[in-house]
């Protein structure tokens, strides 16, 4: 797998690509229609807010699959194995990054 970016035709390289535009779709379309629904005088249902963090995982999935082919397998074997700690060092604190987020987000909803 050398030569350009666009040369590099993975089997997973387009389904990764569908499944992160769609969910950002999604989460974009989710965000601007809950912000016309919600008021201070009637809030949405907390439980509508799973579609936006369902959606944020898959982008965050897909984006860290995307990197994963990009940085260690097309890696050459000598530099393989530094990728791969690199890149699980880096997709631990993005997701860690996430949860997080959400779990701030959850908490602040009123009860």
């Amino acid at each position: 797998m050398t030569g350009r970016p666009s040369d590099n035709q993975h089997p997973w390289r387009r389904p990764l690509l569908t499944a992160e535009f769609t969910a950002l779709a999604v989460l974009v379309g989710s965000m601007l229609l809950f912000s016309s629904w919600g008021s201070a005088e009637t809030p949405i249902h907390p439980g509508w807010l799973l579609i936006p963090a369902a959606a944020s995982l898959v982008v965050f999935l897909s984006f860290l699959g995307l990197m994963y082919l990009r940085w260690v397998a097309a890696a050459g074997p000598g530099r393989q194995t530094r990728q791969q700690w690199l890149f699980y060092l880096l997709a631990l604190t993005l997701l860690g990054v996430w949860a997080f987020a959400i779990v701030q987000t959850w908490n602040s909803l009123p009860v």
